[in-house]
């Protein structure tokens, strides 16, 4: 049994995202997460943008945007952002 998160898409094994999404990498084993670019302008996103910045700098060695939360925070965060 399982969920969908309205907004968020399931990553493909696909290296780009689909027009108007970007792809994240989330939690300890780096689960991808591919996301609307709107979500870019919730301050609650904007929050772990600056994790994100203040962890990593500007280097992201997955190609895309890492977030230094679990998974469980990142789906919280983002259910909410829809």
């Amino acid at each position: 049994m399982g969920f969908r998160l309205p907004g968020i898409r399931k990553a493909s094994n696909a290296v780009d995202a689909p027009k108007g999404y970007l792809a994240v990498y989330v939690g300890e084993k780096m689960k991808r997460f591919v996301i609307p670019v709107s979500y870019m302008n919730q301050p609650s996103f904007q929050d772990l943008l600056t994790q994100a910045e203040e962890e990593f700098g500007y280097d992201h060695p997955m190609g895309g945007l890492t977030i230094p939360c679990s998974e469980e925070v990142f789906q919280r965060i983002t259910c909410c952002l829809n």
